[in-house]
């Protein structure tokens, strides 16, 4: 590191767990962000602040004034701006040491195998079960660890799915990719602002430590949040052996 990184990231060096070797991790690191809404932008946004060397934004919306309620990455001057690009310029503001990739498409399972084959971690900040276990479909078949959120009304949750080891349980385990669930959109349902910061920030901070493989990650717990009691809790996620993504038999 040069004499302006360890001045920009001496926060991070003065921890004893992190030190300039958990630095370096970062800086090296590659980080797939999937979404670039209100849980993409503080996740991406803090990833930047932390150095993480290379952010790669996926998302095919445009910016909305109906976002910039929540959506902190984006301005009212880019309304109409594709929000991979628009997140991209605000991460180059905090931190124009790091590489951005901007991404203006909706990625399908083949292109997902293809970009998560790339990362060192994955984030999936989407709003629809049909995104997400593709997602997680193609960590499992990669074997990398991915980083979950959601949120809507006053209600949040936010939990890890790491594929490295063999017997964590994935995305699927816990919302079976067969078994219907209704998507719940905030254009109809309504969320709470601060609520996408709190759980977009928390999945930045778990990615973090997976990269830097510090503490203990939240690898088979989910925790809950509920925003009008300002209540967390958590639950165990164990693996199905019987998960026709992570299961055994899929795994032969």
């Amino acid at each position: 590191m040069n004499d302006n990184q360890l001045l920009r990231y001496s926060r991070h060096i003065l921890l004893n767990e992190i030190g300039i070797e958990g630095q370096q991790k970062l800086l090296a690191a590659h980080a797939l962000v999937i979404g670039a809404g209100g849980l993409g932008s503080p996740a991406a946004m803090y990833l930047a602040s932390a150095g993480v060397g290379h952010i790669t934004l996926v998302d095919d919306d445009a910016v909305d004034l109906t976002n910039l309620q929540r959506q902190i990455a984006h301005t009212t001057a880019r309304v109409g701006m594709g929000k991979a690009a628009s997140a991209r310029d605000a991460l180059l503001q905090i931190n124009p040491e790091i590489e951005v990739t901007a991404l203006a498409e909706r990625a399908d399972d083949a292109r997902l195998s293809a970009l998560v084959q790339t990362a060192d971690v994955v984030l999936d900040c989407t709003d629809n079960f049909a995104t997400r276990h593709a997602v997680n479909r193609a960590c499992v078949a990669a074997r990398k660890p991915l980083v979950s959120g959601a949120v809507i009304r006053f209600d949040g949750q936010v939990s890890v799915f790491d594929a490295r080891a063999d017997d964590a349980p994935c995305y699927s385990c816990l919302f079976p990719q067969d078994q219907h669930f209704e998507d719940v959109a905030c254009s109809t349902m309504g969320v709470f602002a601060p609520l996408v910061g709190v759980v977009g920030a928390m999945q930045a901070a778990e990615a973090l430590k997976l990269l830097m493989n510090v503490g203990e990650s939240l690898a088979g717990r989910l925790l809950m949040l509920d925003g009008l009691r300002m209540e967390w809790n958590s639950i165990r996620i164990n693996r199905n052996a019987a998960c026709p993504v992570c299961g055994p038999a899929v795994q032969q």
